[in-house]
């Protein structure tokens, strides 16, 4: 019995000891944790940030397109025909340039 007292004697400033170094441990994981979580919510608020101006920027040239194919559809097609006929005499060398005036050819 004598063994177990002793024992016992040792054991209890052991625990005591411990117990204030298990409290600040704990304490210590509890702000790291925080940390963390404080460094992920910042991290989370900025790239959101950067998602709305970039959907912000999306959404301003959709409305560009819509205005540009309701305002005038039918017309820009016209438009592209036309620059396309362009290319055509062009590539042919054929017609007359419209900046020059009219003379008669020599041959």
């Amino acid at each position: 019995m004598g063994d177990l007292t002793g024992l016992i004697g040792v054991m209890i400033p052991i625990f005591a000891l411990c117990i204030p170094m298990v409290v600040v441990w704990t304490k210590h994981k509890q702000k790291i944790a925080e940390l963390q979580l404080h460094t992920t919510a910042n991290d989370t608020a900025e790239r959101a940030a950067q998602y709305a101006a970039q959907v912000q920027k999306l959404e301003d040239r959709v409305r560009v397109l819509e205005r540009i194919v309701t305002d005038g559809g039918y017309n820009v097609a016209t438009q592209i025909e036309a620059l396309r006929d362009t290319r055509k005499v062009e590539e042919n060398n054929s017609g007359i340039p419209l900046d020059l005036p009219t003379k008669e050819r020599v041959q």
